[in-house]
């Protein structure tokens, strides 16, 4: 089992030579220490303008040296190393020299006894240097990936970690720039085939300046985290909206309702109330039917690696419950404007109160909302038959 280790470099004159020096000492180590029995080294030089290139060309009898004339990103010089290897297991390390090479043999070890895909080295333990705020960046990104997928990695963003190749196809595309690792993590842990686990290790300060920007990187870590999940799990970014537009609905109507408890009237001023409240209503039902419509999406795109139940849309909607409630909806606003209707036929005009109005027009936007969605799923059903039957003849 052959193992490469790359080693993305940006200007790293002045950690370069160590990192590969010790990454060539590790060789034999990791070796002795884990399933691997070839290890081999590549630098990727990103658009180096300082003396990066030259030190790593030191070495060229014993590793590979890639030099992007431009900089291309963290990202592509770690698949384009990749690309250029046979090597079953696919690691890179960063050139700082924050982490120990030798790392390697406890996280290939890991690989193998836990038949995982991903492992990587932890960084978030008592025993690292890492800053205090990079620090509770990479805890936020945790808690919020463990909160999207019920899988837990500590230490989302780090920059050392062995994949195997075979599961390349399922990460891929990954991004070109330092959000590579958040991305890939995020990927790995909302996908239903794809096994990531972690090795606590050691994290040295680095060599120079680092390329970090706490606040324009974080919001890229943050924005593929998100993107990430609205591909694999759309319901868990939609449901707390129609929760909180759900909430936000019944609140309103609580002053309105308890004042026609106490009355027996409904005063002019409730009628902002009544039409803020049938808004929130009708967009949290929005929200609840494109959290089915959109998971269903995902199931019939990326069926391969969604191994999810259906949602409670789906358990509801192809049942009886769907038509009563439906019928009940539409028999309740013919019941709330039949009135109106009937005196405007007679009268030419009508006096009939407008919180009618505004609750009937509420249960047809339902009903009508709950139509269409039923239109598109069996839409869906068709999708996925074909999607099925061509999967079959490749």
């Amino acid at each position: 089992m052959k193992l490469l280790i790359a080693i993305p470099a940006l200007n790293e004159e002045q950690s370069i030579r160590g990192i590969v020096q010790r990454s060539l000492q590790a060789r034999q180590y990791i070796v002795e220490n884990s399933p691997v029995t070839d290890v081999q080294i590549t630098v990727v030089s990103d658009g180096s303008t300082d003396a990066t290139v030259e030190r790593a060309m030191e070495f060229a009898d014993r590793i590979k040296v890639i030099v992007f004339p431009k900089n291309r990103g963290y990202g592509a010089a770690i698949m384009e190393a990749w690309a250029l290897s046979d090597a079953d297991l696919l690691g890179f390390i960063d050139a700082d020299g924050t982490c120990d090479p030798r790392t390697f043999a406890p996280l290939c070890q890991k690989l193998a006894d836990e038949k995982a895909d991903i492992v990587l080295g932890c960084r978030i333990s008592a025993n690292n240097s890492m800053p205090a705020i990079r620090r509770l960046g990479n805890q936020i990104f945790a808690l919020l990936l463990a909160t999207l997928s019920n899988r837990m990695v500590k230490d989302t963003a780090s920059g050392m970690r062995v994949v195997r190749r075979s599961v390349l196809p399922s990460l891929y595309p990954l991004p070109s720039g330092l959000h590579f690792t958040p991305a890939m993590s995020a990927r790995a842990m909302l996908c239903d085939t794809i096994r990531i686990v972690e090795v606590d290790m050691s994290y040295a300060e680095r060599e120079g300046r680092s390329k970090l920007s706490v606040l324009r990187d974080g919001l890229r870590f943050f924005n593929v985290i998100l993107s990430t999940a609205l591909l694999y799990r759309p319901s868990k970014l939609l449901m707390p909206g129609c929760g909180i537009f759900l909430l936000g609905s019944l609140l309103l109507m609580i002053a309105p309702i308890s004042h026609y408890l106490a009355t027996r009237t409904l005063a002019e001023w409730m009628i902002y109330r009544f039409l803020v409240s049938t808004l929130f209503a009708q967009v949290s039902l929005l929200l609840w039917g494109a959290s089915g419509i959109t998971s269903r999406i995902v199931r019939v795109a990326i069926q391969q690696e969604i191994r999810t139940a259906s949602s409670f849309f789906y358990t509801w909607i192809r049942t009886p419950w769907f038509w009563v409630v439906t019928g009940l909806l539409t028999a309740a606003g013919m019941v709330l404007v039949y009135p109106a209707a009937y005196q405007l036929w007679q009268t030419g005009h009508t006096t009939v109160h407008w919180s009618r109005f505004v609750v009937a027009m509420t249960c047809f936007g339902f009903v009508a909302t709950l139509g269409v969605l039923l239109v598109i799923d069996y839409l869906l059903d068709l999708v996925d038959g074909r999607v099925r039957y061509l999967m079959k003849l490749q």
